[in-house]
């Protein structure tokens, strides 16, 4: 690869062009998003409470807004996440007298509960540590804080993330939205026979250009890279291969992923799935 490539592969550069649509639409929800916690938290806390709160509901409204497809903006990691969070913060705050190694068993704790119970949501650091280290409005509250304002955050952003994505098919939030809503293959459809015009050893070639642009043209907001995709793909198709018990093809054709300009020696062994 050059060095342009190298450059932008050692940094996570992406190369997908984002549709004016979908940058608009990341502008406003976070608007929203931001607007409407800002207010709540201070009615419930003041400026100084409302303040240290926008911190981690920013987070959280960079996920629902900017990923809302990503596994972290989901609403199990988002609700779960930061109660969880929000519980373990204020416990080491009430029960640790050091600031300094109360917010560092907060956050620790927290990453782990948010590990153990499938539901981590970044921003959830940042609830732990602001209820440590919050100031007294907000250490005033004890375990209330829990529910207010952090849960009720949580709702608001989870109420304007599914309104505002509804109008565009490929952003609605949850995810599980977009799936119960795109269409169905009908079991009693037969499968379309194979065309007699392409031979059973076939190879079928798909590259990491054209694997961008069917996730651009589908308007998906995805949080992996195209040669990631390809790398799914392919242990994929080995991993249906070893359940049919075929070392060979795939129903009698080979799938050929390609990444262009990548070099690989032709013995090469993957390593084990």
């Amino acid at each position: 690869m050059s060095f342009d490539e190298n450059f932008k592969a050692a940094f996570s550069l992406a190369n997908k062009r984002i549709g004016v649509t979908e940058l608009l639409v990341s502008i406003v929800g976070g608007f929203v998003g931001i607007f409407l916690v800002y207010n709540a938290s201070h009615m419930l806390l003041g400026q100084t409470g409302a303040a240290w709160m926008l911190a981690s509901m920013g987070a959280s409204a960079v996920l629902l807004f900017g990923a809302p497809h990503a596994a972290f903006a989901q609403p199990w990691p988002l609700f779960a996440g930061h109660a969880l969070s929000a519980l373990i913060g204020v416990t080491c705050a009430q029960w640790i007298g050091d600031p300094a190694l109360a917010g560092a068993c907060a956050v620790g704790l927290a990453l782990g509960a948010m590990r153990l119970f499938h539901c981590i949501h970044p921003p959830g650091g940042g609830t732990a540590l602001v209820a440590v280290i919050g100031g007294s409005s907000i250490s005033a509250l004890g375990y209330q804080y829990v529910f207010t304002p952090v849960l009720l955050n949580a709702l608001i952003l989870f109420i304007a993330a599914v309104l505002i994505n509804a109008p565009f098919r490929w952003r609605r939030y949850p995810m599980g939205v977009l799936t119960a809503l795109s269409p169905q293959v009908s079991p009693q459809v037969s499968p379309p026979a194979p065309s007699p015009a392409i031979p059973p050893t076939a190879s079928a070639s798909i590259s990491s250009q054209a694997l961008a642009r069917a996730v651009e043209e589908t308007h998906l907001v995805v949080d992996v890279t195209a040669e990631e995709l390809l790398e799914i793909a392919l242990r994929a198709v080995e991993l249906t291969r070893r359940d049919a018990g075929d070392t060979s093809c795939l129903h009698g054709r080979v799938l050929r992923l390609s990444i262009p300009n990548a070099q690989k020696p032709p013995n090469q062994v993957r390593p084990p799935i």
